[in-house]
Parts: structure tokens; C-alpha cells; sequence
């Protein structure tokens, strides 16, 4: 993963010297400071944890995880930078410790809870998650899963990201996110449109948000929520930081101002509102 075009890509973009994880570490915190500090739209940033592949009986199969970013290390720059970070665990709910390991997290200021079931393996739509999916509704902790294909990191059964699988953890009553604007990722065919409308109307706990929106492959569903306004009220702001936000979609709707922004927290905020969509902070969850 990290010889991957990608991951050298991006090691270039921000000084990222793999060598040297601490250092990587501090520099990536630091350079997403920045960014903060001088975005116009952003103040506050949720960082996002990622847990790994767990097998059979619930233990941490190392050899099938390629990326892990503990909750301890978001939850304490959340903590050590509270006006800039929010924490954004991950918790991969076939770990034997999940229901604990939220109780955990949530003690410790947790925002949300972030599954990317294509990396980690499991089948969110599973019966025996449902205690967990419990545990996330009594907390009211919002669930921010990824949605379609996944292709940044390894993804094993790219099924797992179907929109439907989520539905347990609606009728669960758990707050839901689908990452991405419920995009399947495939560049034009976005079969699950259908079911974020349908979704919207059945269940007012149930959001998207726009991260990645503006990369070639999930770039139609920002000309579907265009066409439907009534979605708006259900979208989140996200940008998918560190992957790029592209200037693109602007173009003829004051795409010389988008490419004048200098951070992508602002090019995010106004690729959005050049198209005309609208969105929600993410505080706005931890309201209700």
C-alpha cells in the first residue's frame, strides 16, 4: 500500500516521510492546522479513525489489515486541539470488545463512529450487529459509513458498500451518514439514488454527506442533488481530506473564484454553493 501511486502521491503533496511515522504524524496534524487557520467556511475538522480487519472470533487479524489509525491517537488531537478536532472513531463491529470499546470512546469524547466495510471486511447488514447498532442509538453517536466502491484503500467485497446494507442500522434508530453522497463510485451509473430518496422520507435520522463529490468518479451525483433541493437539508459537509477537491464542476458558475481558493476545506464549500447546493455543518447532529 504504501509503494501505491496514491499513498507516493500524496507522501509528495504533504512531506510525508513513511520512514518516519512520528514525524509523518505531526506533519500531517500540523499542515491540516493550516488549513484550518486560513479556510474561510471551516473552523473545525472531524478526524477519522480507522479500524481493521477482525476474524471469526472477534481478534485483530493483522495480516489482512493494510491501514489502521487507532481511535486513542483522533481522540487525543481532539483533545489536545479542541477548537480545531473533533474525534471520529472507528469501530469495526465484528471486534469482540464493539459495544465496550464504544462505551469507551464515547467516555472519552467521540463525535461519531466511521465504518469502511469494504476494507474492513464485514457485512454491515448482519443480524448479530444489531446490539451494536443499539449501543450507537442509545448514545444518539452519529454512524458515518462508507458508501459504493472503494478504492483508496484495499477493498475485498465491494457489495459492502451498498446503501441497503445500512437499513438495520436505521430501523435501529441509529443516526446514519452515508459517506460520500450515498455515490456508488463508478463514474455515471448511481443506482442507489433511488434508495437515498427513499431513505430520506422513511427515516429523518438518515443523512449523506458531500465528501469526494468532486472527483471524476462520483461528480453525477452532484448534478442529481441540483436537480432535488428537498435533499439539501439532509446533506453534511465533508471533503474526503486528504484525496483532492477539484475545481471542475464550476466551470461557468464562477469557477475562477473556486480556483482562487486556497484550502480545500473553501473549494469544497464552493464548488457547493456555485452549484447551488446546500448543507449542513455537522454540528448540526450534535444538536439533536
Amino acid at each position: 500500500m504504501l509503494r501505491s501511486l496514491l499513498f507516493r502521491l500524496l507522501a509528495w503533496r504533504y512531506g510525508l516521510d513513511f520512514s518516519r511515522p512520528d514525524a509523518a504524524n505531526a506533519t500531517y496534524i500540523n499542515h491540516l492546522l493550516n488549513q484550518l487557520e486560513r479556510s474561510q467556511k471551516v473552523g473545525r475538522a472531524v478526524l477519522l479513525a480507522m479500524d481493521g480487519v477482525y476474524d471469526s472470533q472477534g481478534r485483530l487479524d493483522r495480516d489482512a489489515t493494510h491501514f489502521l489509525i487507532s481511535n486513542r491517537s483522533v481522540l487525543e488531537a481532539a483533545k489536545r486541539y479542541p477548537d480545531r478536532f473533533l474525534g471520529g472513531v472507528s469501530i469495526n463491529p465484528q471486534r469482540s470488545d464493539a459495544v465496550d470499546e464504544l462505551e469507551r470512546c464515547i467516555e472519552a469524547g467521540a463525535a461519531l463512529v466511521k465504518i469502511l466495510p469494504n476494507a474492513q471486511h464485514f457485512d454491515p447488514a448482519e443480524k448479530r450487529y444489531e446490539p451494536f447498532y443499539r449501543a450507537l442509538a442509545r448514545h444518539r453517536v452519529p454512524l458515518l459509513s462508507h458508501i459504493g466502491y472503494e478504492f483508496s484503500l484495499i477493498g475485498k467485497d465491494q457489495s459492502a458498500g451498498d446503501l441497503r446494507k445500512l437499513e438495520l442500522a436505521l430501523e435501529a434508530g441509529v443516526r446514519v451518514i452515508g459517506a460520500h453522497g450515498c455515490s456508488q463510485g463508478l463514474f455515471f451509473p448511481e443506482p442507489y439514488f433511488k434508495v437515498f430518496l427513499e431513505y430520506t422520507r422513511r427515516y429523518p435520522h438518515f443523512y449523506a454527506d458531500t465528501s469526494a463529490l468532486t472527483l471524476p468518479n462520483r461528480v453525477r451525483m452532484l448534478a442529481l442533488l441540483r436537480r432535488y433541493p428537498e435533499l439539501h437539508e439532509r446533506l453534511i459537509f465533508g471533503t474526503d481530506y486528504p484525496l483532492p477537491v477539484l475545481s471542475y464542476p464550476s466551470v461557468g458558475r464562477g469557477y475562477w473564484k473556486v480556483v482562487a481558493a486556497t484550502t480545500a476545506f473553501d473549494r469544497q464549500a464552493l464548488v457547493l454553493e456555485t452549484l447551488g447546493i446546500a448543507y449542513n455543518d455537522f454540528s448540526l447532529l450534535l444538536k439533536e
